[in-house]
């Protein structure tokens, strides 16, 4: 147990700006819309 509270101690935190960037709507609706773009690219190149 000690050695999984002293890893979580030592973990890095996020910057503001991460914080903020995983906030926003905006950035959030575009990184949606990517992976999704992303994985029909990748179901259409496997279906010949």
């Amino acid at each position: 147990m000690e050695n999984e509270e002293l890893s979580i101690a030592k973990a890095p935190l996020p910057t503001s700006e991460t914080l903020r960037a995983r906030k926003n709507l905006f950035i959030q609706s575009w990184r949606f819309i990517a992976i999704n773009i992303r994985m029909v690219k990748m179901i259409l190149k496997g279906h010949h």
